[in-house]
């Protein structure tokens, strides 16, 4: 399929509202303010479209949740923290196309009833909010946002924040905590934002891509976007391929294309002579598949059958030269250092799985250690009050489940048994 979300983020100045007023900027936008509320979120519905910021969850329906009859103001959040490791998707949307990201933001707005969006952005991405603030003085300015929008009386004012670089602020919750001002740690569910959410008023968490895909669906229809797709996984969706590939980067495609078309045919493949080992199909926290499970649709459904999740999209790539253990080590490093420090399960649990994954690297580790790895994985998942214990678990069940053999080797030998073109085979394990 040609691009649509990234159709332009390769040309001179696209990221500019002369350069987005030429290529249907806003007409989107135009559409909505011409209909009702109600058939917005109705159009929505009928398109499929899915939160593209990880759970996958109808966006319409979230919408619809929203209180309604309340005095109490509604907010739209943007969630653009995009802490997934492996994920770099609405980084470029922002930084090469804002003004679709900002339409997106005013159709939600107008969609559920609110006044003002907010934009939270990741910490770390300065230039990027540099970029985001310099177009939407200029949208202010050309009347596309704020008082009285194209001369239809609503009004809509966008705000961007950007975080303190939490991994944790990319859980719904915690970012509406971050946003108050108070340390981003989640919120016991329910009552869920859609009724009680920034300043205990009802608000709509969207990601990025989930608000760029509004416009072309104002714009072509819900039919349009929906047959793009297998069902219920309608519409364009940007993949993000790193690791052990040619061609690393973020590519656009429906997702009906499969994982393997996405790895090979967009990334280029593993490098000569190599052989893919294990991905990770949707950001490093979700469940890993092997080679033979990858000629499946890269969509939300798909990818769940098969017994991981899409997440963010973010597809890491390992070949034959990983070391299993090593990877899940390097993961919960990440993870046990990420953690809010609200449940015990994850804040205890992540460095007692890192500490234990550092000695059977080390080649210092018992057999026992494998099983105590199962153990407390299952002991973190699933017993913390936002998916973060999930997240961190899954690194360390899915390599044993997957890999035990390399884990019990790693106990056996004292060493790494992979075999590894730039690591002689009696290097310390601790050497990776």
């Amino acid at each position: 399929m040609d691009p649509i979300l990234t159709k332009y983020v390769r040309e001179p100045n696209s990221y500019t509202l002369e350069f987005s007023l030429k290529h249907q900027a806003y007409e989107g936008l135009r559409k909505a303010l011409a209909m009702k509320p109600a058939e917005v979120i109705d159009l929505v519905k009928a398109s499929g479209l899915r939160g593209r910021g990880g759970a996958g969850f109808p966006t319409g329906l979230k919408w619809q949740f929203v209180l309604k009859d309340t005095p109490l103001p509604k907010y739209i959040c943007c969630n653009a923290d995009e802490s997934e490791p492996g994920t770099f998707k609405d980084h470029v949307l922002m930084e090469r196309n804002p003004h679709s990201l900002f339409e997106g933001c005013l159709i939600g707005c107008w969609a559920i009833g609110a006044k003002v969006a907010y934009i939270y952005i990741r910490g770390e991405f300065y230039h990027v909010q540099r970029v985001l603030e310099d177009e939407l003085a200029k949208a202010y300015a050309q009347g596309y946002v704020g008082k009285n929008i194209c001369g239809t009386g609503f009004d809509c004012d966008i705000v961007i924040h950007r975080g303190a670089g939490a991994y944790e602020a990319g859980e719904e919750t915690a970012l509406i905590e971050s946003l108050e001002g108070k340390r981003a740690q989640p919120r016991i569910k329910p009552p869920f934002p859609a009724l009680s959410g920034l300043y205990n008023c009802p608000t709509a968490v969207n990601n990025v891509e989930t608000l760029c895909n509004l416009p072309p669906i104002l714009i072509n229809g819900a039919e349009w976007f929906a047959a793009m797709g297998p069902e219920k996984n309608g519409g364009p969706k940007l993949f993000c391929v790193s690791g052990h590939v040619k061609k690393p980067g973020v590519y656009e495609a429906a997702m009906k294309t499969t994982l393997r078309e996405l790895i090979y045919d967009y990334a280029g493949g593993p490098f000569d002579g190599r052989k893919i080992k294990a991905v990770i199909p949707g950001g490093s926290s979700v469940p890993i598949l092997l080679d033979d499970q990858l000629d499946i649709p890269a969509s939300f459904d798909d990818v769940a059958k098969a017994g991981s999740m899409l997440g963010s999209a973010g597809i890491i790539v390992m070949d034959d030269t990983t070391c299993m253990v090593w990877a899940a080590k390097n993961l919960l490093y990440f993870y046990k250092h990420e953690s809010c420090g609200k449940c015990t399960p994850c804040r205890e649990g992540g460095d007692w799985l890192y500490k234990i994954l550092t000695r059977i690297e080390a080649g210092e580790g018992e057999m026992r250690d494998i099983d105590l790895l199962v153990s407390i994985g299952n002991n973190i998942a699933g017993k913390t009050l936002c998916a973060f214990g999930d997240a961190a678990a899954t690194p360390a069940l899915t390599t044993v489940k997957h890999f035990r053999a390399e884990f019990e080797a790693h106990v056996r030998e004292g060493r790494c048994t992979v075999p590894s073109p730039w690591r002689a085979a009696k290097t310390p394990v601790g050497a990776h």
